[in-house]
């Protein structure tokens, strides 16, 4: 999978934090759930305008900025 094609930075969405495409949904925000315990299933249903794959894009996005 391609992150690129979910995450994007813009500097006028949230002062140009990577986010969710076509959403103003943080990716930092997505992973701080994913710590607390909150499920993708969970995610999926809080955030409906998101998919499995963007979720798993933020993860992959997480782990390339770490390298």
């Amino acid at each position: 999978m391609n992150w690129h094609q979910h995450i994007v930075a813009d500097s006028k969405i949230l002062y140009g934090k990577p986010v969710i495409n076509h959403t103003r949904i943080p990716v930092d925000l997505i992973l701080e759930k994913l710590a607390s315990g909150d499920t993708v299933d969970d995610l999926l249903h809080a955030y409906p305008n998101i998919t499995r794959e963007d979720i798993t894009a933020c993860l992959l996005f997480a782990a390339e900025a770490v390298k």
